[in-house]
C-alpha cells in the first residue's frame, strides 16, 4: 500500500507538474530535459542541431584556401586545447591557411554549431539590406517593418538600438534559467509570439545589455525588409557569394518556421573563416561592394553606451560584434557559448577560427580568459 501511494503521489505531482507547463505555455521545457538533463548535461551541445529542424545553406561555386607554409603550433596551444577541449582550430594569414587542427572526429568538412557568432552573420544581413536599398538606415524602427508591433512602446526602436543591444526591453538573458528567454528561444517553439511576451522595461538607446532576443527582431526586420527568409536572404547574398565549401544548415524553431537568429548557424571551420574574410576586406567581395564601408566600420567600433553592468562605458561591443585592443593591436570577433569564436587582426591580415565545447568562465576585460589564448597562438602561427 506504500508504494501504490508513494507511486500515486509522484503521478499526481507529474500530472500537476504538466498542467502548469501547458497553463503557462512552458511545455518546451520537456525539450530542456531531453536535450541537457537526459544527456547527462546543463545546456547545449555542439551536435544538438540534429535534433531539431533547419533549413539548409546551399553551396554554388567553392572558393577555397590557399594552403600556406604550415606552422608548429606553440606548446601553450595544446594545452589549451585540451583544457577547453577544442574541436577545430584554424589561422589563415594573407589568405592562406597556415595552421588547421581538429579533434573528436571533426574536420574541415564537418560543420558545427556557431551558437552566439550567428549574431554577427545577423548584423551582416542588416548591412546587405542596407547596401541593397531595402532598409534606408539604422535609424528606421521596428515600427517601419513589424506591423503587430506598431500599436506597442517597441514601434520606436530603432535598428541601432537592436545593434547595439540596447532595446530596453526586459528579455531576461539568464543562461541558467530553464524558464528564461534563452532557453525558450532555444529549446521552443514560435520565436514570433515569444517577441511579444517580453516589453519595454526602459528607455532605448541608454544601456548595454546583450539580448539574443534583440538579434530575433532584426532577423525578423531584415524578412520584411527583403521578402525573403533569413536563411535564403543569407545563402543568396553572403554564404554563396563568400564561396562556401560545404552544405551548412540554420536551425529552425520548427519546421517550415523561423531561424533562430541569436545563435544556431551550422558551418565549418574554413566556411566561418570566409565570413570573417568578408569582415577584413570592408565588407566586399572581389570587386563588389556587398555590405556598406561605413556600416563594417560603425559595425565594429564600440558603442560607447553604458554597460548595464558596471554603468561604464562601452568599449568592447559594437553592432553585434565584439572587439578591443591587444598588444597594440585592433581586433574584433564573432563569439558563442561554448568557445565558438571568428577573430579577425585587421593589421596583421589574420582570421582565426575556434571551435570546441568549453569557454572559460573568467573574464578579462569584458572577455573570457581562453579568448587570449586562441588569440595569442593565432598571432605566434601568423608572424
Amino acid at each position: 500500500m506504500r508504494v501504490i501511494a508513494i507511486l500515486s503521489f509522484l503521478v499526481s505531482l507529474f500530472v500537476s507538474f504538466h498542467v502548469m507547463l501547458v497553463f503557462t505555455g512552458n511545455t518546451y521545457f520537456y525539450n530542456v530535459l531531453k536535450l541537457t538533463i537526459f544527456k547527462g548535461r546543463l545546456g547545449p551541445s555542439l551536435t544538438d542541431y540534429k535534433k531539431f529542424p533547419n533549413d539548409t545553406l546551399k553551396t554554388n561555386i567553392p572558393k577555397y584556401w590557399k594552403e600556406g607554409e604550415i606552422k608548429q603550433a606553440p606548446e601553450f596551444l595544446i594545452e589549451a586545447n585540451k583544457d577547453f577541449k577544442t574541436t577545430a582550430f584554424l589561422v589563415i594569414k594573407n589568405n592562406e591557411i597556415v595552421y588547421e587542427n581538429y579533434a573528436e572526429g571533426f574536420s574541415e568538412n564537418i560543420p558545427s554549431n556557431s551558437f552566439s557568432m550567428a549574431k554577427s552573420f545577423v548584423s551582416a544581413l542588416v548591412g546587405v539590406a542596407i547596401q541593397q536599398g531595402k532598409i534606408e538606415s539604422v535609424e528606421q524602427t521596428i515600427g517601419d517593418f513589424l506591423p503587430d508591433f506598431k500599436d506597442k512602446p517597441h514601434a520606436s526602436i530603432t535598428i541601432k538600438q537592436l545593434l547595439q543591444m540596447s532595446s530596453g526591453i526586459g528579455f531576461d538573458e539568464n543562461y541558467l534559467n530553464p524558464f528564461a528567454f534563452p532557453a525558450k528561444a532555444y529549446y521552443g517553439k514560435n520565436l514570433r509570439q515569444l517577441m511579444h511576451d517580453y516589453q519595454v522595461v526602459e528607455e532605448p538607446g541608454i544601456y548595454f545589455e546583450y539580448q539574443g532576443g534583440a538579434t530575433q527582431l532584426l532577423a525578423f526586420i531584415v524578412e520584411e525588409a527583403t521578402g525573403k527568409s533569413l536563411s535564403t536572404y543569407f545563402q543568396e547574398e553572403i554564404w554563396q557569394k563568400v564561396g562556401a565549401e560545404t552544405e551548412s544548415y540554420w536551425i529552425l524553431d520548427e519546421p517550415n518556421g523561423n531561424e533562430k537568429a541569436s545563435c544556431c548557424i551550422i558551418a565549418t571551420a574554413r566556411d566561418f573563416a570566409k565570413f570573417g574574410k568578408l569582415y577584413l576586406d570592408n565588407g566586399r567581395i572581389d570587386s563588389a561592394q556587398i555590405i556598406p564601408e561605413w556600416y563594417i566600420q560603425e559595425s565594429v567600433s564600440p558603442s560607447g553606451l553604458l554597460d548595464k553592468e558596471d554603468n561604464e562605458r562601452v568599449h568592447f561591443y559594437g553592432y553585434q560584434w565584439w572587439m578591443g585592443n591587444y598588444k597594440n593591436l585592433d581586433y574584433f570577433y564573432a563569439r558563442g557559448i561554448l568557445g565558438q569564436y571568428i577573430i579577425c587582426v585587421p593589421e596583421k591580415d589574420l582570421i582565426i577560427v575556434r571551435l570546441g565545447h568549453k569557454r572559460s568562465k573568467e573574464r578579462n576585460n569584458k572577455h573570457p580568459n581562453d579568448f587570449f589564448s586562441w588569440l595569442d597562438a593565432g598571432l605566434e602561427i601568423g608572424k
